[in-house]
């Protein structure tokens, strides 16, 4: 799904909980989604697609569950666990750093070519900011990078991308002045395209039984 970068982009996207577990690509190598049902027999529905997809590894963001044993015993897919508590403060520099360095480590040294699903629970707030962080480090603009996860994730929170551009200018020795410039234009577009998240969650939080 893709919605040209020129258009509006709504507040309510409808139906939130339609796309919770879609697979949202950035391009062909970087993906975003919700995680796997609780279900058994759904959630190897759904590993099984993400095998489908190409999805060599899985880069998983929440502290309040770990599925690697059970992706390891079903699949191939190698899964890597990056949990925080998805609780609105300041994400340190470190979280970013682990989830570079694995990333850089999977794309640069591996062998066989890398296709990697970041994901969290609802795919609204700590993967599509992970995400933006590992698109910062392999080259892609700020601000373009926001946009192309919004255009293809309509419900991406992205809420703690300010922190990983906090994190990213300064790994690149950005002085004092210009970290906080090019985190004001972030938060700057963030404002330019408010999303209710309020709604999103609500919407989703009704089909989490499943």
């Amino acid at each position: 799904m893709s919605t040209p970068s020129s258009l509006k982009r709504p507040r309510r996207p409808e139906n939130p909980h339609a796309m919770w577990r879609e697979l949202c690509w950035v391009d062909h190598t970087l993906a975003v989604s919700g995680d796997l049902p609780s279900n058994r027999e759904q959630a190897l529905e759904q590993l099984r697609m993400w095998e489908a997809s190409g999805i060599t590894d899985v880069f998983d963001m929440r502290e309040e569950r770990d599925d690697s044993d059970f992706i390891h015993e079903n699949s191939r897919i190698e899964c890597h666990w990056f949990g925080v508590d998805d609780n609105g403060g300041v994400r340190d520099d470190q979280w970013f750093k682990a989830i570079r360095d694995r990333a850089h480590e999977l794309f640069i040294c591996s062998n066989t070519p890398r296709r990697i699903l970041v994901h969290c629970h609802m795919g609204v707030n700590r993967g599509p900011s992970a995400l933006f962080a590992i698109m910062l480090t392999l080259g892609w603009d700020a601000l373009e990078a926001l946009r192309r996860i919004r255009d293809v994730r309509p419900i991406a929170g992205i809420i703690y991308a300010p922190d990983a551009m906090r994190w990213w200018a300064r790994e690149l020795q950005y002085d004092d002045e210009a970290v906080e410039e090019k985190v004001n234009e972030v938060d700057a577009w963030l404002g330019r395209n408010e999303l209710d998240l309020a709604y999103v969650i609500r919407s989703i939080g009704q089909r989490t039984a499943w």
